[in-house]
């Protein structure tokens, strides 16, 4: 396996990307590849990698990047999130990944986790070429993820939203969130689990930016990405954590129940756990039993 760096075109600005290649990659025997990237504000970093090296293990290349105004990627202003662009990433990603001499582009996989996991979902149901997808505890329902907020907090939130939206039609620099924090605070994740289980992603000493701007808070109460489930053609396989406050599992088993060829696992966990420890290894696994069913290495 080796991994390099990379970046590829998305609109006005470029993503960074980490290409991971198994060692039987070649132009004469070229790979399936798992485009994936993460969730609310996450980069790369925080445990992407050792989902990609599992899959090059298995015979799999990865393509994981971050999304233009996050991590190593460019554009501007930093920590925009915007559901529109990222998804435009998304494209641009496996437009990039179909390129590869190494790569198998009829054999694409997308791999999407927390508000990542609503983006796998579009993705696949807009390209019908797409072989396979995965979407790991998945934001499927933004009225369900917003009032699993307590209403003070959710008030505090859109308050600042709102100054974020008309501080940007005034040109003025963007009001700022932090992605999480503790329950009560001004915060797009404030669950019990939140700090400790983002934390628990991070690398040790890693300097990692954890703020976005507000107006994403006025986006994800309309968005229902779960809602293309049943536009999905391609085989897609949702991993549900039963305990989940940020992506509620109810709304998202229900959209994964009308995916024409869904499977999903539930798991008896957080939002957060299944990226370490032994939930990581219980997931990991299931993600390659799906892989090597429907999109075979070889």
């Amino acid at each position: 396996m080796t991994r390099t760096d990379v970046t590829f075109p998305s609109s006005e600005t470029t993503c960074a990307a980490w290409l991971y290649t198994p060692d039987s990659g070649s132009p004469s025997s070229p790979a399936p590849i798992i485009v994936m990237a993460h969730g609310l504000g996450g980069v790369k970093e925080e445990r992407l990698d050792a989902f990609a090296e599992r899959f090059a293990a298995a015979g799999y290349a990865s393509l994981v990047f971050d999304y233009r105004y996050f991590g190593a990627s460019g554009g501007e202003p930093r920590q925009l999130l915007d559901i529109a662009s990222q998804r435009a990433d998304w494209r641009a990603a496996v437009a990039y990944a179909r390129s590869l001499p190494t790569v198998d582009p009829d054999r694409v996989v997308v791999w999407g986790t927390s508000f990542g996991g609503g983006h796998s979902i579009v993705t696949a149901a807009e390209d019908k070429r797409i072989a396979a997808a995965i979407s790991q505890c998945p934001f499927t329902d933004g009225l369900a993820s917003s009032t699993a907020t307590a209403p003070w907090v959710s008030a505090k939130v859109a308050v600042r939203a709102v100054r974020d939206v008309v501080g940007a039609r005034l040109g003025m620099a963007p009001v700022m969130i932090p992605t999480y924090g503790p329950p009560g605070s001004t915060a797009l994740m404030t669950s019990p689990d939140a700090v400790s289980g983002v934390e628990a992603l991070m690398p040790p000493g890693a300097d990692i930016a954890k703020g976005a701007a507000a107006r994403i808070a006025l986006q994800i109460a309309l968005a229902f990405p779960g809602r293309k489930a049943k536009d999905v053609e391609c085989p897609i396989f949702f991993a549900i954590c039963e305990q989940d406050t940020v992506a509620p599992a109810e709304p998202t088993q229900r959209y994964a129940a009308q995916a024409p060829r869904g499977e999903i696992k539930l798991y008896d966990t957080g939002h957060f756990d299944i990226y370490v420890g032994e939930w990581f290894e219980r997931n990991v696994a299931d993600q390659i039993d799906f892989l090597t069913r429907h999109v075979p290495p070889s």
